[in-house]
C-alpha cells in the first residue's frame, strides 16, 4: 500500500511539472504576435536552449550539496511561476507590454523551470529507491503521466475564454481564448504555484555527503573527452545538428496553423481555429511512440533507430509544408504530428541510451548532460534563432495572423533534415556494443 501511495505521489508530481509547461509552450507564438513581439517568436524559444546550456548544471550542484532535490524542484517552480504570473499581469495591463521588462521576466522563468525537467527525475529515482522500488520498471510508467499533463493544459488553453466575467469552453473561433492571450501564462503560473506546494509534502531525500571532486568534475566538463573518440565525437556532432530540429514546430507549428484565419476561405476550418488542440497530438503520438523504442533498438540498431527519426523530421516538416486545414489537406497535418512521435522520441531518447552504453560508468551522468548541451541547449539554439530567420523572409503578420509563404519555410527546414540524415548514413558507423 505504501509503495502505492509513493507511486500515485510521483505521478502527480509528473503530470504538473509537465502541464506547467505544456500551457504555454506551443501556443505562445500566437500570443506573442498579437502582442507586438512576433519578431521575437524565435528568440524566446532560443532562450530556453541558453538557459538549459548552464542552469540545469547549477542547479544540479545545488541539489548535490545543499539543499534537497524535491525542495530545490518546489522552490524553482515558485520563482518560475512567480514570473509567469507576472507575465500574465503585464499582458493583462498592456495590450503591447513592455518588450524589454517581458523578455526579462520569461528569461527569470524559464531559466528556473528549465533544472526542474533534471530535478524532478532526480527526485523521482530517489523517492523510488528509497521506498524500495525499480526504477527502470516504475518510472516509465509514472513519467507518461507527465505527458498526459502536457497535453491537459495544452487543450485547456486551447478551448478555455475568459470574457465579460464568464468562463466557458468552446472549438469555435474566438479571440478571447487562452491560446491567444496571456492567460496561458496565469495558467502555467498557478500549476508552478501548486507544484511548490506539493513538492513541500514529498519524501524526503537527503543529500548524501560525496567524495569532493573537482571542478571540472562537478561541472560534467570531464565528459568532453568523449570527443577524443572519432564515432562519440560524430554522434554528438550530429545530436547538435537534428537537435536544430526540436524547436522549430514549438515555435511556429500554431502561429502557421492559426494564420488560416487570416484567409477568408479557411477562417472558419476546425484546424484553424484550434491549432493547440491539433498540435497536441504530437505528444500523444510522443507518449505511443516510447513503447517502440525496445523492440527498433534490439532489432534493428541506434543508427537505424537515429536514421528512421531524422526522416521523420522530413516527414514532419514535408508534411506541414503540403497540408492546409481544409479536408483533405488537414490529413497531413494529422499524419506530421504522429510522425513526431518518432522524430522526436526515436532521437531523444534512443540516443540517451546510446550515451549510457557507449560511456564508462564514471562518466554517464556527465556524458548525459553532454548530450543534453548539445541538443537542446546548442542546438536547439541555433536551430530556432535559424528557423526564425527562415520565416521572417517568407512571411510577416498582418494584424494577428503571420502570413506569407509557409510552404517555402517548411520546405527548407524539410530539405535540412534530409541533408543531415543522408550525411549521417556516411558519417556514421554505429555502435560495437548491444542496446
Amino acid at each position: 500500500m505504501q509503495q502505492n501511495s509513493i507511486k500515485f505521489r510521483l505521478t502527480v508530481m509528473n503530470f504538473l511539472e509537465f502541464a506547467v509547461w505544456g500551457a504555454y509552450l506551443t501556443s505562445m507564438g500566437n500570443y506573442l504576435g498579437k502582442a507586438g513581439m512576433g519578431a521575437e517568436i524565435s528568440w524566446f524559444y532560443a532562450i530556453q536552449g541558453i538557459v538549459s546550456i548552464f542552469m540545469p548544471t547549477l542547479m544540479g550542484i545545488v541539489a548535490d550539496k545543499f539543499i534537497q532535490p524535491q525542495r530545490l524542484l518546489g522552490i524553482c517552480h515558485l520563482i518560475a511561476g512567480a514570473a509567469m504570473l507576472s507575465l500574465c499581469y503585464l499582458g493583462s495591463t498592456q495590450a503591447m507590454p513592455d518588450k524589454t521588462l517581458f523578455i526579462a521576466l520569461y528569461t527569470l522563468s524559464v531559466a528556473f523551470y528549465m533544472p526542474t525537467l533534471a530535478l524532478s527525475n532526480t527526485a523521482a529515482f530517489t523517492i523510488l529507491k528509497n521506498s524500495g522500488l525499480d526504477t527502470v520498471k516504475h518510472f516509465p510508467p509514472i513519467r507518461v503521466f507527465g505527458t498526459v499533463g502536457f497535453i491537459a493544459t495544452m487543450w485547456f488553453v486551447n478551448c478555455a475564454v475568459w470574457e465579460g466575467g464568464e468562463f466557458l469552453f468552446t472549438f469555435g473561433s474566438n479571440a478571447h481564448k487562452f491560446q491567444y492571450t496571456q492567460m496561458q501564462f496565469m495558467v502555467s503560473g498557478v500549476l508552478g504555484l501548486l507544484l511548490f506546494v506539493y513538492c513541500m509534502t514529498l519524501p524526503q531525500c537527503p543529500v548524501e555527503k560525496k567524495p569532493n571532486r573537482n571542478l571540472s568534475e562537478m561541472l560534467g566538463l570531464d565528459a568532453f573527452k568523449l570527443f577524443k573518440r572519432k564515432e562519440m565525437a560524430i554522434f554528438f556532432i550530429f545530436s547538435m545538428l537534428l537537435g536544430m530540429c526540436l524547436q522549430v514546430t514549438n515555435a511556429y507549428a500554431t502561429p502557421f496553423i492559426t494564420s488560416y484565419s487570416g484567409i477568408p476561405e479557411m477562417a472558419d476550418t476546425f484546424a484553424a481555429n484550434n491549432a493547440t488542440l491539433l498540435v497536441s497530438i504530437s505528444q500523444v503520438a510522443e507518449a505511443l511512440c516510447i513503447l517502440l523504442i525496445p523492440f527498433f533498438l534490439k532489432r534493428f540498431g541506434i543508427k537505424t533507430v537515429m536514421l528512421i527519426a531524422m526522416f521523420a523530421w522530413v516527414l514532419r516538416f514535408g508534411f506541414f509544408g503540403l497540408g492546409s486545414p481544409a479536408m483533405p489537406g488537414v490529413i497531413l497535418f494529422i499524419l506530421s504530428c504522429i510522425v513526431y512521435g518518432v522524430a522526436f522520441d526515436f532521437f531523444n531518447v534512443s540516443g540517451g541510451l546510446f550515451v549510457d552504453k557507449e560511456c564508462e560508468p564514471s562518466m554517464r551522468a556527465s556524458a548525459q548532460g553532454l548530450f543534453m548541451l548539445m541538443t537542446n541547449g546548442l542546438g536547439a539554439t541555433i536551430g530556432t534563432l535559424a528557423a526564425g530567420k527562415v520565416v521572417d523572409h517568407f512571411c510577416q503578420w498582418e494584424g494577428n495572423y503571420l502570413l506569407g509563404d509557409w510552404q517555402s519555410a517548411w520546405f527548407i527546414f524539410a530539405g535540412f533534415a534530409l541533408f543531415v540524415a543522408v550525411t549521417f548514413i556516411f558519417a556514421f558507423k554505429g555502435s560495437k556494443k548491444e542496446m
